[in-house]
This record gives C-alpha cells, structure tokens and sequence, in this order.
C-alpha cells in the first residue's frame, strides 16, 4: 500500500514538474521526449567578447591601485602629478585612487552580471584582467611618464632601467592577456548548463 502511495505521488511530481517545464521553459527543450526536463536556467554559451570587456576595467583598477599603494605610498617614488605642491600631489594621488575605485565598481558591476546570465568565458575573462593590469601599466610608462612628463617612476640619474623595467613589465602583462585571449578562442566551447 504504502509503495503504491509513493509510486503514485512520483508520478504526480514528474506530471507536476512537465507542466511547469512545459509552461515556463518551452522554448529551451523539446519536451516530445520521454522523460526530458530542461534545466532550470537557459543553456546558453558563454560570451567570449563580453567576458573580455568586462574584466578589462577591473584589470586597469588593480594596477591602479599597485601603482599608487606602492610607488606612491610605501616607496614615496612619486606621485601621480610631481609638480606642483606637496598639498596638490597628494590630492592628484586622491583623484588617482577615485578613478581606479569607478573601474573596480564598473568592472565588478559587468562581471556579476555575466555571471547571472551564465555567460561568462573563465578564460577570456582572464585575458580581460592581464589586458587591464598591462594596458595600464604601459599607458602609465609611455603617456603618463614620457609624453606627459607628469612624474618619473623614480627621480634618480640613469631612469633608464626603472623605464626599462617598467614598461618591460606591462609588455609582459599584455602577452599573457594575447596568450590568454587567443586560448580562449581556440577552446571548444561548452555550454553553461551542462
């Protein structure tokens, strides 16, 4: 009796479980076959280039925010604008911190809602991250130091290793990013819900 009681009621949650999928989720499976139940989130594939874009931000936050705990607090090498007074340095060294925090929120923001949508590349999303920490860092190396002139990595006499060095490393970063990113195309790309 009691396994008849139990047979009966799965019966009724797998009729009970058809109907809502049928209802609410038709246009993901074919229900035709015996006994399919789609998943409960669409299968969807993930989005390399979205992926890519989103983490880009909270790559250029990261080296950002290096940058200036570092080399423009622990060290005292520099600050984001030499100069001027010492009082205006330190507020330059504030709007550096400022931008940086609005490419975290930005990037974190694009981040979790590819993460909602199950549409997020691992893969690509590191390439984003390696191309923000690099393009950061070279953008700082060649425009911030060389073409603007707004601070030096380190005032000393031969600054040619400290630019060497420097960029070196953002060349580096970037690879890893290309590395990465032409990975993340190659792969063969599986589905999120599966």
């Amino acid at each position: 009796m009691v396994s008849m009681e139990i047979k009966s009621q799965q019966k009724l949650t797998k009729a009970w479980t058809r109907f809502i999928s049928a209802t609410l989720f038709t246009d993901f499976i074919s229900l035709s076959q015996e006994g399919a139940v789609p998943p409960l989130q669409p299968i969807l594939k993930p989005d390399l280039k979205r992926s890519l874009m989103a983490t880009i931000p909270l790559g250029v936050g990261m080296m950002a925010a290096v940058d200036e705990i570092v080399f423009h607090q622990i060290l005292a090498w520099h600050h984001f604008f030499d100069w001027g007074t010492p009082a205006f340095s330190l507020l330059s060294d504030g709007l550096l911190h400022s931008a940086e925090l609005i490419f975290f929120i930005i990037g974190f923001f694009m981040f979790t809602d590819l993460r909602k949508r199950n549409t997020l590349d691992r893969t690509s999303a590191w390439a984003g991250f390696f191309f923000g920490l690099g393009g950061f860092q070279l953008f700082d190396g060649i425009v911030d130091h060389k073409l603007l002139r707004l601070h030096q990595i380190r005032y000393v006499d031969n600054i040619l290793p400290y630019d060497l060095a420097w960029n070196g490393f953002a060349v580096v970063l970037l690879l890893i990013g290309w590395r990465l990113y032409r990975r993340s195309r190659a792969l063969p790309r599986r589905t999120t819900g599966s």
